[in-house]
């Protein structure tokens, strides 16, 4: 069976922009995991792996059993759990074949699968999920749970070459330690491309793509999981700081050279005016040596500025080598809000899902609700918004209210970035939501992009614009789950930008490292 491998990809979207020039991919056996900024193009790989999307020029391989779990799946919600694990037809022909039929298409149905049911429980069990009958539908489970069962799909099929693209998201800590056994266990290659830490600390081997300093894409290998990877790209950084720093010290000399010749020079024909003006060098002798000394100052002054050129030559090069900043800056006035303003009040509030509240939120509180997958956290919040009516109880929310769903809906695909934010504030012009989306890193043609066509990070840095630049300032932010699909960088930027955010937060979160750093001043768990 053949391996996966892309050679001299080239890939373009259709309204010109480059991904891909000349690139190579070939994962190696085992669990791999694909890391990279947003917005560099690790979905894009997985999907011209799988054929979904073709390349412009350059050749893939891939394994016909090839199977890929896609980023924020989606199931239809009338789909059974046998349907999503690929065993509905033999599950059928088995209870038609208990129930007395000699039927041949049944067996033929049935083939070698006659453990199925059993093989599908211990794969359900296996993963963290709870017991759940075979007829039960996906609009019965949770977003966590949904993804689990896709991913279970694609185990029981146990192809040669399996794609994941962030599989943890919405999984609770239990789940993403399960998942990742389930993974490090298969045979064949698993390429998953997570920003994960657990996760990532489960593989052996970690595919790192960047872009070269012509902008192209390449990817890098490295054995090993993700300490000793970071630990490489904390001594590349740091050479890469030391040769700046070097190259700007040469060029400041190289400059000081240029200066002191320059003045050593000015008081050369200084003297000169001076020794002609007086006569002591006369006539034609006078006029060769004036000639010589411009020679040699010409050829001298000429390789003091090829050193200088070469100099600042070799400093853009290493400026161009060091992390650029991505950083998301949210420092926003009219989120501020006092410390005793009343936030939100709920009295005995019961959610459809069976989850009480009753609670007094002022000021700049940041609250973290926790709880296992399906337990009706992101339930309890749309609860809390009025989004959802309670079963009993009431609540008041006392201050305008920014939200950030899991699934990005607060985004039109069909819209630009610009275009997304104004739906929010009608009132701004085009050129104060420029100014304003600068400070999430869409500049220059960025904030011109369509929504559909940005990657997971960018969506989400356009949908925290919106929420964040509506009319009026949000001054309650509720997140559910804001860490799915962002990579390592914008995860510190966005815990940053956090930090900058005057109002009060409610976060539904499964990535212990982020709670921790925002630091929450109490917690709410449901179930």
């Amino acid at each position: 069976m053949p391996a996966l491998s892309l050679s001299h990809v080239t890939f373009a979207w259709p309204d010109g922009r480059a991904v891909f020039t000349d690139l190579a991919f070939t994962p190696p056996p085992g669990l791999s995991g694909v890391v990279g900024r947003n917005g560099i193009g690790k979905s894009t790989l997985l999907r011209l792996c799988t054929g979904e999307l073709k390349p412009a020029t350059g050749t893939v391989v891939r394994p016909p059993d090839l199977a890929h779990v896609p980023q924020g799946v989606t199931l239809a919600a009338d789909a059974t759990v046998a349907q999503v694990l690929g065993i509905a037809d033999a599950v059928a022909a088995l209870r038609a074949i208990e129930a007395g039929s000699t039927e041949q298409a049944l067996y033929d149905a049935v083939g070698e699968e006659w453990d199925v049911e059993e093989r599908a429980a211990a794969m359900i069990t296996a993963l963290g999920l709870p017991p759940m009958a075979l007829d039960r539908t996906v609009g019965e489970v949770s977003g966590g749970e949904a993804m689990l069962l896709a991913v279970g799909a694609a185990l029981l099929a146990n192809p040669s070459t399996l794609l994941l693209d962030e599989p943890t998201n919405n999984l609770d800590t239990e789940a993403r330690d399960l998942l990742a056994t389930q993974l490090a266990q298969r045979d064949g290659v698993t390429v998953v491309v997570s920003h994960d830490r657990a996760l990532l600390q489960q593989v052996a081997h970690i595919g790192e793509l960047r872009e070269r300093p012509d902008r192209t894409t390449e990817v890098r290998w490295f054995g090993g999981a993700l300490d000793a990877f970071e630990e490489v790209l904390a001594n590349e950084r740091n050479g890469a700081e030391q040769a700046a720093a070097t190259a700007a010290q040469e060029l400041a000399r190289q400059r000081r050279d240029l200066i002191t010749h320059t003045e050593r020079q000015g008081a050369k024909r200084r003297q000169g005016a001076k020794a002609a003006k007086e006569r002591k060098v006369v006539g034609l002798a006078a006029d060769a040596k004036r000639r010589q000394a411009e020679r040699t100052e010409a050829r001298v002054r000429q390789i003091h500025e090829s050193r200088m050129a070469r100099s600042r030559e070799r400093l853009e090069e290493a400026r161009a080598a060091l992390p650029r900043d991505r950083s998301i800056r949210i420092d926003l006035p009219g989120t501020h809000v006092p410390p005793r303003r009343l936030i939100l009040e709920a009295r005995g509030v019961e959610t459809r899902t069976g989850a009480r509240l009753d609670a007094l939120v002022r000021g700049p509180e940041r609250i973290h609700i926790a709880g296992r997958n399906g337990a009706g956290k992101t339930t309890l919040i749309l609860t809390v918004l009025g989004l959802l009516p309670p079963a009993s109880g009431e609540v008041n929310v006392a201050v305008p209210v920014g939200y950030l769903p899991q699934n990005l809906a607060v985004l039109d695909d069909a819209l630009s970035v610009v275009e997304n934010v104004r739906r929010h504030a009608p009132d701004a012009t085009p050129q104060e939501i420029r100014d304003l989306l600068g400070r999430f890193q869409f500049r220059g043609n960025a904030p011109d992009a369509v929504a559909g066509t940005l990657s997971g990070g960018e969506r989400f840095r356009a949908a925290l614009a919106s929420v964040l630049l509506a009319r009026p300032e949000p001054q309650l932010l509720v997140l559910d789950e804001p860490t799915n699909n962002l990579d390592f960088d914008s995860q510190a930027h966005l815990v940053e930008a956090l930090g900058a955010y005057g109002g009060a937060l409610l976060v539904v979160s499964h990535d212990a490292a982020f709670v921790d750093a925002i630091a929450p001043t109490r917690r709410w768990v449901v179930g």
